[in-house]
């Protein structure tokens, strides 16, 4: 799988993923592991970065309006739908103008089902900021303490997206999606499919504590350097 990757990709991804398939039981402590890990994770970063959820929600309502929050469907682990939760960073009525601009849906779905930020008329006052800052997805962390997501783990996908994971769809759904992961320390947005998808199945056939904890690190330094976020 890693030959598929480009070469610069096949280095990064080198550096951080422990290149050693997980045995049926090792697998199973590294998943107890991981979700003690996800609800120590998420209460710590909960409680220190309320302040700023506030502020963000503030900044939100009093320049945007209600709702606050963004909620979509998004596929969790086996395939369960689950509603993943954002600061709201487009109009209320941007499903509508997506799909009533054929050209805008098609570049949507060409640009790996987002659109650039000087392409998109959906966003709204403060958006692109809180997307760059990734402080959007602050409220992600409420899911990962719920356990729909992991703080670690595949980019999680809207259902349309699984037809371009052909043939590795069960292998994708078979663990819990990320609020960050291999595809976002690697570069992000800017990583385009088929390359994403081959990250993420990397990602899933080399899980190991010690490369979740190295993605976690790598995170927040790209995160500071905000590098690539749309």
């Amino acid at each position: 799988m890693i030959d598929q990757l480009e070469r610069g990709l096949q280095n990064d991804v080198k550096k951080i993923l422990a290149t050693t398939y997980l045995r049926h039981r090792e697998r199973r402590m590294y998943r107890v592991i991981s979700r003690v890990l996800d609800v120590i994770i998420s209460l710590i970063a909960i409680v220190v970065f309320f302040p700023v959820m506030v502020i963000v929600a503030s900044i939100v309502f009093f320049s945007n309006g209600n709702p606050v929050i963004f909620k979509q469907d998004r596929l969790g682990r086996y395939g369960r739908k689950f509603q993943i939760m954002k600061f709201r960073t487009m109009r209320t009525d941007a499903e509508i103008i997506l799909q009533e601009d054929e050209d805008l849906y098609q570049l949507y779905v060409n640009n790996d089902y987002k659109l650039p930020p000087d392409q998109d008329p959906r966003l709204v006052k403060f958006g692109a900021f809180l997307r760059r800052s990734s402080l959007d997805e602050l409220p992600q962390l409420f899911s990962v303490l719920k356990g729909d997501m992991s703080i670690v783990g595949p980019r999680p996908i809207v259902p349309v997206e699984l037809e371009r994971y052909e043939g590795h769809e069960q292998d994708f759904l078979s663990v819990k999606p990320g609020i960050t992961g291999l595809w976002q320390v690697t570069g992000r947005s800017e990583i385009e499919y088929p390359q994403r998808k081959y990250l993420d199945l990397l990602y899933i056939e080399n899980q190991s504590v010690f490369s979740d904890l190295k993605i976690l690190f790598k995170t927040i330094y790209v995160v500071i350097r905000k590098s690539g976020a749309h």
